[in-house]
């Protein structure tokens, strides 16, 4: 994760002279060696990582009905790792039918641990609109929404908010489960309608996790992500 947060930082364009890192410029631009002027014309500026701002904001938005279980403990362990990376500003939020931002909490994952109270009841598009309140930086912002998709309001108001997340460049990921045993029973229409409208949605183990978020902080294609580990999308099966 460390490696792809650095490998992040060197692709950021600098706006300013001197945040240029000449030495990584020329090496990255040797190719455009121009012989006759004896010049090297750098099509690509690569800067000096700044590790005391954030280069990514995450949102863990997890689902802790009672069959997500496994899911909160290894989000919240995610999250808690997540939350000591200078270069990520990681918010935990929790919902049922309440919403209750634990983003306090990451600094102790046992406490954080021992916090959760899982129930029944789910009130997804309530989750959603009070992470959207929290998004500064949409194009710098990964959202993950952690649940099975069994929304107890109108599952549109869902589809809609989301949607919404991603026009303003938020790139957003819906995670079925995020444990070994894979998503055993979810909500196989609305994760097809996310997945069409260009939130994947699919099931991760903790294993894949690291590598999955490393994707997402380098912007990669996290359908094509899951294709390269045979993930399948919003599974009908």
């Amino acid at each position: 994760l460390n490696g792809s947060i650095n490998r992040a930082l060197r692709a950021r364009r600098p706006r300013r002279q001197r945040d240029i890192n000449w030495l990584q410029t020329i090496h990255a631009n040797l190719k455009h060696y121009q012989v006759e002027q004896q010049t090297i014309i750098p099509e690509t500026l690569m800067g000096y990582g700044k590790q005391r701002s954030s280069l990514r904001d995450v949102i863990l938005c997890i689902d802790q009905s009672g069959s997500m279980a496994k899911s909160v403990v290894y989000a919240g362990i995610f999250g808690s790792v997540m939350a000591s990376v200078p270069a990520l500003d990681t918010r935990l939020v929790l919902f049922d039918t309440n919403v209750a931002d634990l983003t306090g909490e990451l600094q102790d994952p046992v406490d954080l641990l021992f916090g959760i109270r899982l129930r029944g009841g789910t009130d997804i598009n309530k989750a959603v609109a009070y992470c959207q309140q929290h998004i500064t930086r949409p194009r710098d912002t990964i959202f993950i929404l952690i649940s099975d998709l069994y929304e107890g309001g109108k599952k549109e108001n869902v589809t809609q908010r989301v949607a919404e997340l991603l026009a303003n460049e938020v790139k957003v990921i819906v995670l079925l489960a995020l444990s070994d045993e894979g998503a055993p029973r979810f909500n196989r229409k609305l994760a097809q309608e996310l997945s069409d409208i260009g939130a994947p949605a699919f099931a991760c183990t903790p294993a894949l996790f690291p590598d999955l978020m490393a994707a997402a902080i380098n912007d990669e294609d996290i359908g094509q992500w899951a294709a390269g580990h045979n993930i399948v999308t919003a599974p009908r099966n």
